[in-house]
Protein backbone atom coordinates (compact mmCIF):
# COMPACT_ATOMS: atom_id res chain seq x y z
CA UNK A 1 0.00 0.00 0.00
CA UNK A 2 1.58 3.51 -1.17
CA UNK A 3 2.35 6.06 1.80
CA UNK A 4 0.15 9.14 2.44
CA UNK A 5 1.89 12.38 2.04
CA UNK A 6 0.06 15.34 2.57
CA UNK A 7 1.42 18.72 1.06
CA UNK A 8 0.47 21.90 2.91
CA UNK A 9 1.10 24.67 0.19
CA UNK A 10 1.59 25.51 -3.31
CA UNK A 11 4.63 27.39 -3.39
CA UNK A 12 7.43 27.39 -5.33
CA UNK A 13 8.84 24.36 -2.71
CA UNK A 14 5.88 22.64 -2.62
CA UNK A 15 4.68 22.70 -6.42
CA UNK A 16 8.48 21.70 -7.44
CA UNK A 17 8.31 18.73 -4.89
CA UNK A 18 4.83 17.66 -6.30
CA UNK A 19 6.27 17.93 -9.75
CA UNK A 20 9.28 15.39 -9.38
CA UNK A 21 7.67 13.25 -6.53
CA UNK A 22 7.46 9.93 -7.47
CA UNK A 23 3.59 8.94 -6.96
CA UNK A 24 4.04 5.03 -8.26
CA UNK A 25 5.31 5.34 -4.57
CA UNK A 26 2.91 7.95 -2.46
CA UNK A 27 -0.43 9.09 -2.57
CA UNK A 28 0.25 12.65 -2.65
CA UNK A 29 -2.66 14.71 -1.30
CA UNK A 30 -1.86 19.20 -1.77
CA UNK A 31 -3.83 21.13 0.98
CA UNK A 32 -3.63 24.88 -0.19
CA UNK A 33 -6.53 28.01 0.20
CA UNK A 34 -5.10 29.15 -3.17
CA UNK A 35 -5.69 26.04 -6.25
CA UNK A 36 -3.13 27.40 -8.37
CA UNK A 37 0.37 27.96 -8.32
CA UNK A 38 2.06 31.77 -8.89
CA UNK A 39 4.89 32.83 -10.26
CA UNK A 40 5.30 35.41 -7.36
CA UNK A 41 8.62 37.09 -9.55
CA UNK A 42 6.40 38.44 -12.35
CA UNK A 43 3.66 39.60 -10.21
CA UNK A 44 4.38 43.35 -10.01
CA UNK A 45 4.34 43.45 -14.35
CA UNK A 46 0.08 42.26 -13.73
CA UNK A 47 -0.35 45.08 -11.04
CA UNK A 48 -0.47 47.65 -14.09
CA UNK A 49 -1.05 44.85 -17.07
CA UNK A 50 2.11 44.46 -18.55
CA UNK A 51 1.19 40.56 -17.89
CA UNK A 52 -2.06 39.07 -17.53
CA UNK A 53 -2.97 37.54 -14.39
CA UNK A 54 -3.54 34.32 -15.50
CA UNK A 55 -0.54 34.17 -17.75
CA UNK A 56 1.76 33.12 -14.23
CA UNK A 57 -0.58 30.70 -12.76
CA UNK A 58 -0.58 27.05 -13.32
CA UNK A 59 -3.87 25.56 -11.82
CA UNK A 60 -2.61 22.33 -9.60
CA UNK A 61 -5.09 20.21 -10.85
CA UNK A 62 -3.08 19.86 -13.70
CA UNK A 63 -1.26 17.94 -12.37
CA UNK A 64 -2.45 14.41 -12.70
CA UNK A 65 -2.33 11.64 -9.99
CA UNK A 66 -2.17 14.56 -7.09
CA UNK A 67 -5.69 14.80 -4.80
CA UNK A 68 -6.11 18.75 -4.36
CA UNK A 69 -8.43 20.22 -1.51
CA UNK A 70 -8.70 24.01 -1.37
CA UNK A 71 -8.94 24.81 2.57
CA UNK A 72 -6.58 25.81 5.40
CA UNK A 73 -4.78 23.23 7.88
CA UNK A 74 -5.99 24.55 11.01
CA UNK A 75 -3.97 22.22 13.53
CA UNK A 76 -1.27 19.61 13.37
CA UNK A 77 -1.62 16.51 15.31
CA UNK A 78 1.68 15.59 15.67
CA UNK A 79 1.11 12.33 17.84
CA UNK A 80 -1.81 10.94 15.64
CA UNK A 81 -0.08 11.98 12.39
CA UNK A 82 -3.06 13.93 11.27
CA UNK A 83 -4.26 17.29 10.52
CA UNK A 84 -7.02 19.40 11.31
CA UNK A 85 -8.45 21.49 8.17
CA UNK A 86 -11.08 24.03 7.44
CA UNK A 87 -13.19 24.27 3.73
CA UNK A 88 -12.10 27.40 2.78
CA UNK A 89 -16.17 27.97 1.65
CA UNK A 90 -18.21 26.42 4.25
CA UNK A 91 -15.50 27.02 6.95
CA UNK A 92 -16.19 23.08 7.89
CA UNK A 93 -13.74 21.27 9.56
CA UNK A 94 -12.15 18.17 8.70
CA UNK A 95 -9.25 15.43 9.35
CA UNK A 96 -6.73 14.18 7.30
CA UNK A 97 -4.40 11.32 8.62
CA UNK A 98 -1.05 10.98 7.26
CA UNK A 99 2.34 9.16 7.43
CA UNK A 100 4.71 12.16 6.14
CA UNK A 101 4.00 15.57 6.56
CA UNK A 102 5.68 18.48 4.23
CA UNK A 103 4.90 22.03 5.70
CA UNK A 104 5.40 24.25 2.56
CA UNK A 105 2.89 26.92 3.63
CA UNK A 106 5.70 30.38 3.38
CA UNK A 107 4.79 33.32 4.72
CA UNK A 108 2.44 36.33 5.23
CA UNK A 109 3.56 39.92 4.95
CA UNK A 110 5.16 41.51 8.15
CA UNK A 111 2.42 44.52 9.41
CA UNK A 112 4.94 45.22 12.15
CA UNK A 113 1.95 45.85 14.37
CA UNK A 114 0.67 49.16 12.67
CA UNK A 115 -2.82 49.58 13.44
CA UNK A 116 -5.07 49.90 10.01
CA UNK A 117 -2.43 48.50 8.09
CA UNK A 118 -4.66 46.06 6.63
CA UNK A 119 -7.60 48.29 6.18
CA UNK A 120 -6.13 50.86 4.21
CA UNK A 121 -2.78 49.22 2.56
CA UNK A 122 -2.83 47.13 -0.19
CA UNK A 123 -0.63 44.18 0.29
CA UNK A 124 1.33 42.45 -3.11
CA UNK A 125 1.46 38.56 -2.34
CA UNK A 126 -1.56 37.16 -4.63
CA UNK A 127 -3.38 37.52 -7.81
CA UNK A 128 -5.84 39.12 -5.79
CA UNK A 129 -3.61 41.65 -4.28
CA UNK A 130 -2.60 42.84 -7.80
CA UNK A 131 -5.72 43.12 -8.92
CA UNK A 132 -7.22 45.47 -6.26
CA UNK A 133 -3.83 47.92 -7.23
CA UNK A 134 -4.57 47.57 -10.87
CA UNK A 135 -8.12 48.77 -9.82
CA UNK A 136 -7.13 51.06 -7.47
CA UNK A 137 -4.45 52.77 -10.01
CA UNK A 138 -6.94 53.50 -12.44
CA UNK A 139 -9.56 54.84 -9.82
CA UNK A 140 -7.63 57.49 -8.98
CA UNK A 141 -6.99 58.98 -12.24
CA UNK A 142 -10.25 58.76 -13.09
CA UNK A 143 -11.19 60.40 -9.96
CA UNK A 144 -9.13 62.71 -9.67
CA UNK A 145 -10.14 63.99 -13.67
CA UNK A 146 -13.75 64.60 -11.99
CA UNK A 147 -14.97 68.25 -12.32
CA UNK A 148 -14.34 70.66 -9.70
CA UNK A 149 -11.44 68.30 -8.01
CA UNK A 150 -9.13 70.82 -5.86
CA UNK A 151 -5.51 70.72 -6.67
CA UNK A 152 -4.45 69.34 -3.42
CA UNK A 153 -7.38 66.45 -3.80
CA UNK A 154 -5.97 65.90 -7.22
CA UNK A 155 -2.29 65.51 -5.62
CA UNK A 156 -3.33 63.17 -3.28
CA UNK A 157 -5.44 61.35 -5.15
CA UNK A 158 -2.26 61.14 -7.89
CA UNK A 159 -0.03 60.42 -5.02
CA UNK A 160 1.10 56.57 -5.00
CA UNK A 161 3.24 55.17 -2.03
CA UNK A 162 5.13 51.93 -1.33
CA UNK A 163 6.52 50.92 1.94
CA UNK A 164 9.28 48.59 1.73
CA UNK A 165 12.89 48.59 -0.40
CA UNK A 166 13.41 45.24 -1.26
CA UNK A 167 12.56 43.56 -4.61
CA UNK A 168 9.30 43.60 -4.42
CA UNK A 169 8.38 47.05 -3.62
CA UNK A 170 11.44 48.40 -5.95
CA UNK A 171 9.76 46.32 -8.85
CA UNK A 172 6.01 47.72 -7.85
CA UNK A 173 7.31 51.18 -8.15
CA UNK A 174 9.02 50.72 -11.34
CA UNK A 175 6.54 48.79 -13.06
CA UNK A 176 4.01 52.17 -12.08
CA UNK A 177 6.46 54.88 -13.29
CA UNK A 178 6.73 52.68 -16.38
CA UNK A 179 2.76 52.18 -16.95
CA UNK A 180 2.08 56.04 -16.17
CA UNK A 181 4.98 57.79 -18.58
CA UNK A 182 4.28 55.23 -21.09
CA UNK A 183 0.33 54.89 -21.53
CA UNK A 184 -1.95 56.41 -18.60
CA UNK A 185 -0.34 60.28 -19.24
CA UNK A 186 -1.47 60.36 -23.04
CA UNK A 187 -4.72 59.41 -21.42
CA UNK A 188 -5.06 61.99 -19.04
CA UNK A 189 -2.88 64.64 -20.29
CA UNK A 190 -4.53 67.38 -17.90
CA UNK A 191 -3.13 66.47 -14.57
CA UNK A 192 0.02 64.30 -15.04
CA UNK A 193 2.07 67.02 -13.69
CA UNK A 194 0.28 66.50 -10.09
CA UNK A 195 1.63 62.75 -10.20
CA UNK A 196 4.08 61.45 -7.65
CA UNK A 197 5.85 58.19 -6.06
CA UNK A 198 6.87 57.84 -3.18
CA UNK A 199 9.42 54.77 -2.03
CA UNK A 200 9.33 54.60 1.80
CA UNK A 201 12.63 52.62 2.91
CA UNK A 202 13.32 51.75 6.42
CA UNK A 203 17.12 51.45 6.16
CA UNK A 204 19.61 53.61 4.47
CA UNK A 205 19.73 52.10 1.65
CA UNK A 206 17.08 49.75 -1.16
CA UNK A 207 17.52 46.47 -2.87
CA UNK A 208 19.74 45.52 0.80
CA UNK A 209 20.61 41.91 -0.04
CA UNK A 210 22.09 43.51 -3.92
CA UNK A 211 25.48 44.30 -4.46
CA UNK A 212 26.85 48.34 -3.35
CA UNK A 213 26.97 49.25 -6.49
CA UNK A 214 23.94 48.22 -7.79
CA UNK A 215 21.90 49.43 -5.38
CA UNK A 216 23.38 52.79 -6.36
CA UNK A 217 22.84 52.34 -9.71
CA UNK A 218 19.19 52.56 -8.54
CA UNK A 219 18.84 54.72 -6.38
CA UNK A 220 20.07 56.70 -8.95
CA UNK A 221 17.96 55.75 -11.97
CA UNK A 222 14.69 56.66 -9.50
CA UNK A 223 15.96 59.77 -8.78
CA UNK A 224 16.09 60.39 -12.54
CA UNK A 225 12.81 59.16 -13.06
CA UNK A 226 11.12 61.39 -10.07
CA UNK A 227 10.44 58.14 -7.97
CA UNK A 228 11.68 59.33 -4.57
CA UNK A 229 12.98 57.44 -2.29
CA UNK A 230 12.41 58.20 1.48
CA UNK A 231 15.31 56.84 3.64
CA UNK A 232 15.65 55.64 7.37
CA UNK A 233 11.42 56.08 7.70
CA UNK A 234 9.86 54.10 10.05
CA UNK A 235 6.06 54.29 9.79
CA UNK A 236 4.56 54.87 12.99
CA UNK A 237 0.65 55.36 11.85
CA UNK A 238 -1.99 54.21 8.91
CA UNK A 239 -5.34 56.40 9.23
CA UNK A 240 -7.50 56.78 6.06
CA UNK A 241 -5.80 58.26 2.83
CA UNK A 242 -2.57 59.47 5.14
CA UNK A 243 0.63 57.85 6.40
CA UNK A 244 2.16 58.75 9.30
CA UNK A 245 6.37 58.87 9.74
CA UNK A 246 8.48 58.31 12.49
CA UNK A 247 10.31 61.94 11.36
CA UNK A 248 6.76 63.80 11.38
CA UNK A 249 6.16 63.65 7.91
CA UNK A 250 2.62 63.36 6.80
CA UNK A 251 1.95 62.40 3.60
CA UNK A 252 -1.38 61.87 1.95
CA UNK A 253 -2.09 59.13 -0.48
CA UNK A 254 -4.50 58.23 -2.96
CA UNK A 255 -2.64 54.62 -3.05
CA UNK A 256 -0.56 52.96 -0.20
CA UNK A 257 0.82 48.99 -1.30
CA UNK A 258 2.50 47.44 1.56
CA UNK A 259 5.50 45.54 0.50
CA UNK A 260 7.55 45.43 3.86
CA UNK A 261 9.13 42.07 5.19
CA UNK A 262 7.66 38.92 6.32
CA UNK A 263 6.04 37.11 9.06
CA UNK A 264 5.13 33.18 10.11
CA UNK A 265 1.56 32.34 9.29
CA UNK A 266 -0.75 31.43 12.02
CA UNK A 267 -0.36 27.69 11.34
CA UNK A 268 3.28 28.10 12.41
CA UNK A 269 2.71 30.32 14.95
CA UNK A 270 0.37 28.24 16.60
CA UNK A 271 2.49 24.34 15.72
CA UNK A 272 4.45 24.37 18.65
CA UNK A 273 7.46 23.62 16.69
CA UNK A 274 11.09 25.23 17.70
CA UNK A 275 11.39 28.35 15.86
CA UNK A 276 14.14 31.30 15.38
CA UNK A 277 12.98 34.50 16.65
CA UNK A 278 11.62 35.62 13.24
CA UNK A 279 9.35 32.91 13.43
CA UNK A 280 11.08 30.37 10.87
CA UNK A 281 10.74 26.36 11.85
CA UNK A 282 14.35 24.61 13.03
CA UNK A 283 14.75 21.63 10.16
CA UNK A 284 18.03 19.83 9.63
CA UNK A 285 19.54 19.45 5.82
CA UNK A 286 17.03 16.81 5.38
CA UNK A 287 14.32 19.37 5.84
CA UNK A 288 13.27 17.06 8.98
CA UNK A 289 11.41 19.18 11.63
CA UNK A 290 13.83 19.86 15.15
CA UNK A 291 11.91 18.25 18.00
CA UNK A 292 14.12 20.54 20.02
CA UNK A 293 15.40 24.14 19.25
CA UNK A 294 19.24 24.15 18.67
CA UNK A 295 20.35 21.00 20.21
CA UNK A 296 21.77 19.72 17.75
CA UNK A 297 21.21 17.41 14.95
CA UNK A 298 21.38 13.94 16.01
CA UNK A 299 18.97 11.46 14.75
CA UNK A 300 16.21 11.74 17.53
CA UNK A 301 16.46 14.98 17.98
CA UNK A 302 14.26 15.24 14.52
CA UNK A 303 11.02 14.22 13.51
CA UNK A 304 10.91 11.61 10.99
CA UNK A 305 7.93 11.99 9.07
CA UNK A 306 7.75 15.46 9.23
CA UNK A 307 9.16 17.71 7.12
CA UNK A 308 9.38 21.67 6.37
CA UNK A 309 10.33 23.76 3.20
CA UNK A 310 10.84 26.72 1.54
CA UNK A 311 10.49 30.46 3.08
CA UNK A 312 8.83 29.11 6.55
CA UNK A 313 11.87 27.35 7.83
CA UNK A 314 15.34 27.97 9.51
CA UNK A 315 18.03 25.28 8.45
CA UNK A 316 20.19 24.40 11.44
CA UNK A 317 23.41 24.29 9.29
CA UNK A 318 23.20 27.82 8.01
CA UNK A 319 20.30 29.97 7.37
CA UNK A 320 19.27 30.19 2.96
CA UNK A 321 18.14 33.57 1.34
CA UNK A 322 14.18 34.33 1.15
CA UNK A 323 13.67 33.61 -2.48
CA UNK A 324 12.04 30.98 -5.00
CA UNK A 325 15.11 29.56 -6.19
CA UNK A 326 15.98 28.46 -2.67
CA UNK A 327 12.69 27.25 -2.50
CA UNK A 328 12.54 25.13 -5.90
CA UNK A 329 16.10 23.42 -5.07
CA UNK A 330 14.57 22.41 -1.54
CA UNK A 331 11.56 21.25 -3.03
CA UNK A 332 13.21 19.73 -6.15
CA UNK A 333 16.12 17.82 -3.25
CA UNK A 334 13.10 16.35 -0.70
CA UNK A 335 11.47 14.66 -3.94
CA UNK A 336 14.74 12.92 -5.13
CA UNK A 337 15.29 12.20 -1.05
CA UNK A 338 11.12 10.35 -1.15
CA UNK A 339 12.12 8.95 -4.02
CA UNK A 340 14.88 6.90 -2.76
CA UNK A 341 12.98 5.92 0.25
CA UNK A 342 15.37 8.14 2.26
CA UNK A 343 18.23 6.45 1.53
CA UNK A 344 21.72 7.74 2.18
CA UNK A 345 22.15 10.78 0.08
CA UNK A 346 24.17 14.06 0.31
CA UNK A 347 22.67 16.80 2.73
CA UNK A 348 21.08 19.73 0.93
CA UNK A 349 23.65 22.32 -0.27
CA UNK A 350 22.54 25.43 -2.07
CA UNK A 351 24.92 27.07 -4.80
CA UNK A 352 23.61 30.62 -5.42
CA UNK A 353 23.23 31.38 -9.01
CA UNK A 354 22.22 34.97 -8.47
CA UNK A 355 19.31 37.63 -7.97
CA UNK A 356 17.78 39.65 -10.67
CA UNK A 357 15.61 42.52 -10.67
CA UNK A 358 13.37 45.28 -12.58
CA UNK A 359 14.20 48.80 -11.67
CA UNK A 360 11.94 50.56 -14.77
CA UNK A 361 12.45 52.22 -17.74
CA UNK A 362 13.44 48.89 -19.87
CA UNK A 363 16.43 48.81 -17.37
CA UNK A 364 17.13 45.64 -14.73
CA UNK A 365 19.90 44.49 -12.32
CA UNK A 366 21.46 41.18 -12.33
CA UNK A 367 23.88 40.00 -9.63
CA UNK A 368 25.14 37.00 -10.46
CA UNK A 369 28.74 35.32 -8.90
CA UNK A 370 30.70 36.51 -11.51
CA UNK A 371 28.49 39.27 -13.25
CA UNK A 372 27.22 42.57 -11.78
CA UNK A 373 25.05 44.00 -14.62
CA UNK A 374 22.42 46.64 -14.90
CA UNK A 375 20.86 48.66 -17.82
CA UNK A 376 18.51 47.62 -21.44
CA UNK A 377 20.86 44.33 -22.04
CA UNK A 378 20.32 43.15 -18.22
CA UNK A 379 16.81 43.72 -18.81
CA UNK A 380 16.57 41.12 -22.32
CA UNK A 381 18.60 38.75 -19.67
CA UNK A 382 16.02 39.10 -16.72
CA UNK A 383 13.22 38.53 -19.38
CA UNK A 384 14.74 35.84 -20.88
CA UNK A 385 15.67 34.08 -17.47
CA UNK A 386 12.10 34.45 -15.91
CA UNK A 387 10.93 33.34 -19.24
CA UNK A 388 12.88 30.29 -19.08
CA UNK A 389 11.93 29.57 -14.91
CA UNK A 390 8.39 29.84 -16.06
CA UNK A 391 6.49 26.39 -15.06
CA UNK A 392 4.75 25.13 -18.41
CA UNK A 393 4.86 26.01 -21.91
CA UNK A 394 1.63 27.79 -21.57
CA UNK A 395 2.97 30.19 -19.09
CA UNK A 396 6.38 30.92 -21.26
CA UNK A 397 3.74 31.16 -24.89
CA UNK A 398 1.04 33.86 -23.05
CA UNK A 399 3.79 35.93 -21.41
CA UNK A 400 5.83 36.16 -24.14
CA UNK A 401 2.27 36.88 -26.27
CA UNK A 402 1.64 39.85 -23.00
CA UNK A 403 5.06 41.31 -23.56
CA UNK A 404 4.75 41.55 -27.47
CA UNK A 405 1.32 42.66 -27.13
CA UNK A 406 2.48 45.68 -24.60
CA UNK A 407 4.82 46.63 -26.86
CA UNK A 408 2.76 46.98 -30.05
CA UNK A 409 -0.40 48.17 -28.41
CA UNK A 410 0.42 49.66 -24.76
CA UNK A 411 -1.28 48.80 -21.72
CA UNK A 412 -5.19 48.67 -20.93
CA UNK A 413 -6.43 51.64 -18.55
CA UNK A 414 -9.50 49.92 -18.74
CA UNK A 415 -11.32 48.77 -15.24
CA UNK A 416 -13.91 46.13 -15.17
Amino acid sequence: MKKRIVVLGIGFAGFRFLKKINLNIYHVTVISPRNHFLFNPLLPSTTVGTIEFRSIIEPVRNLKGITFIQGYCRQIDKKDNKIICEDINSQKLFEINFDYLVIAVGEVTNTYGIEDVNKYALFLKDLSDARKIRTKVINCYENASVPGISEEEKKRLLRFVVCGGGATGVEFAAELHDFIEEDVKKKYKYIEKHVEIILIEAGNEILASFDKKLREYTTKLFGRDKIKVKFNSLVDGISENRIHVNDGTIIDFGLLVWATGNSPTMLIKESNFPFDKRGKIYVDSFFRVSKHKLTGIEENEFYDNIYALGDCTHIISGELPVTAQVAQKEGLFLAKYFNKKFKTIKPFTFKNLGMLAYIGSNKALADLPKYKGTGFTTFLFWRSAYLTKLVSFKNKILVLFDWTKTILFGRDVSNF
